[in-house]
């Protein structure tokens, strides 16, 4: 049995699609599953040990007929017996259709036309509960299993590497991260928190845990940020984790993740990090599950800067 699923937005949305993929494998073990995806996500898929390949295309791009006629010959060459979608675009269920694969399961809604079998969408909950309920496409009852990824041996002695590199010894580690990606920031949608009040947060961390480090995750994007916080604090170390099974194991080896909503939230999430991470355009309630080990803190108003730092700190200090 082949299966292909459609999956698009980035690394966040990749990992909050791995328990879907995990109670596909284990309802089907001997199915091959594919994936397409967004090329700024195939390096998520390093930690997940359910797909068998992955498919590149860009689903925010303007296509032409020319580049889905290219897309509809790859998934016709590969011969799937059935197909799941996460988007709700007309062209999907039609491209699907015709491939010919026999099921073709997404959600209900006025474009579902072309699919054969559909389940409501509740965009209200949990995204990996909202992505887990397509499995009930394909007559699956199971529960949504918990965030999980699979860290290869090579990325986990990385992070003791990088561990040992930064003097982290004995007393555990704090790791902060607080960039954005610029996509995000592109459309309007401005996730990242203060350096001033994130400095605030380091230095009363420094004042009752002189002994704990602190490390900053360094991500694409995040030079300038972490440029600033060194110049406000002393005693800052430095990981920049060059893929996703680095990072993860280096948020697993830590005792606390503080973060804005990201893809290493999610990860941190997925290795049982616990973690503290705030919210401001975005809605926690659909990003983090409902776990003692996972808080949010949701800004009174749509602007992160409004959480006060003093909030932060007492969620910390009373854990």
């Amino acid at each position: 049995m082949r299966i292909l699923a459609l999956v698009p937005g980035g690394i966040g949305d990749q990992i909050l699609f791995f328990p879907t993929l995990a109670t596909l494998k284990q309802a089907y073990p001997n199915a091959e599953i594919d994936v397409l995806v967004e090329p700024r996500s195939k390096s998520a898929y390093r930690v997940c040990p359910s797909v068998h390949d992955v498919l590149l295309f860009d689903y925010k791009d303007r296509n032409s007929l020319a580049d889905y006629l290219n897309l509809l010959g790859i998934i016709r060459d590969r011969e799937y017996d059935a197909a799941l979608a996460l988007g709700q675009r007309l062209a999907v269920g039609v491209l699907l259709w015709l491939n010919g694969i026999p099921k073709r399961v997404g959600y209900h809604s006025d474009k579902s036309w072309f699919l054969t079998d559909t389940v409501p969408l509740k965009p209200e909950q949990y995204a990996a509960l909202m992505y887990h309920d397509l499995v009930q496409g394909f007559g699956l009852q199971t529960p949504c299993p918990p965030l999980s990824v699979a860290v290869p041996k090579t990325d986990i002695d990385w992070a003791e590497a990088e561990q040992q590199r930064l003097d982290l010894k004995g007393s555990g580690y704090i790791i902060i991260h607080g960039g954005s990606s610029q996509l995000a920031l592109t459309k309007g949608i401005n996730k990242i928190y203060p350096v001033q009040q994130w400095l605030n947060v380091v230095h009363d961390i420094q004042a009752k845990q002189p002994n704990v480090p602190i490390v900053l995750l360094q991500g694409p994007d995040d030079g300038q940020w972490v440029q600033d916080m060194i110049k406000g604090a002393g005693d800052l170390r430095v990981a920049t984790p060059p893929d996703i099974g680095k990072l993860a194991a280096m948020i697993a080896g830590a005792n606390l993740m503080l973060c804005t909503d990201s893809a290493p939230m999610h990860l941190s999430v997925a290795v049982g990090t616990y973690t503290i991470a705030l919210f401001g355009p975005t809605n926690a309630a659909k990003l983090l599950p409902q776990s003692d080990q996972a808080i949010a803190i949701q800004s009174p108003s749509e602007a992160i800067a409004d959480i006060a730092p003093v909030t932060i700190l007492e969620t910390m200090w009373n854990a």
